[in-house]
């Protein structure tokens, strides 16, 4: 697979591109090692192989598709609680793809590779095709689906779409803490398995009040 595959679909507004170009260079600069640090080496970089790096990348595009879904859905209803979820999502992703994108920058590593997904979890998946990369992402036929729908409609399925990108981003999260020989990946990703839990707790809430289940 080349690393021209493994990309998400662009940001479907400007505001969400300005957003994560934003977040990404707020986090860039939260990371870099400050001149005016102590003498003591810096911790070596983790392997392009590492479960680290490999994290990163294959979250970030995770992340990228929880953003678009986000966005999408904020503009096709008008629900509170939806559209208060969608933000949150659309911030906290935001920023931790940003965060993972300014540290594999730090570590030298390129963004993007060649590798299967998720290889660095010690096996390779095969995407289900049409746009779905790894586990838990929507393909382009849903995510053109949900751009269409209006309303509860539109709810409901992103809540079942967003329900099952989550369970698979906490399972992937869950072996990046597990595995990871760096304290970034470990304990972000551990501070994902939580997040994610806890909002697909609040979208089975959602959507039994909806009249429906993921």
């Amino acid at each position: 697979m080349t690393s021209a595959v493994r990309s998400s679909r662009p940001m479907m507004t400007a505001g969400g591109v300005v957003l994560l170009l934003t977040l990404g260079l707020v986090a860039l600069m939260l990371v870099r090692p400050s001149s005016s640090a102590g003498s003591a080496a810096p911790a070596a970089a983790p392997s392009d192989t590492s479960a680290d790096v490999g994290f990163a990348r294959d979250m970030s595009i995770h992340h990228q598709q929880a953003v678009e879904m986000s966005f999408i859905v904020r503009d096709r209803t008008s629900d509170v609680a939806v559209r208060r979820l969608a933000y949150d999502i659309i911030n906290t992703q935001a920023n931790q793809r940003g965060m993972m994108l300014g540290w594999l920058e730090m570590w030298g590593r390129a963004k993007s590779s060649s590798a299967p997904p998720m290889e660095w979890m010690g096996h390779t998946v095969t995407p289900r095709g049409d746009g779905s990369l790894m586990p838990g992402m929507a393909t382009d036929t849903e995510l053109d689906a949900l751009r269409a729908a209006k309303g509860k409609d539109a709810e409901v399925l992103f809540l079942k779409l967003m329900t099952a990108h989550h369970r698979a981003g906490a399972e992937m999260a869950q072996a990046a803490a597990d595995a990871a020989g760096t304290d970034e990946i470990r304990n972000l990703a551990t501070g994902m398995v939580r997040g994610q839990q806890s909002e697909i707790a609040l979208m089975a809430d959602m959507l039994k009040e909806r009249g429906s289940t993921a």
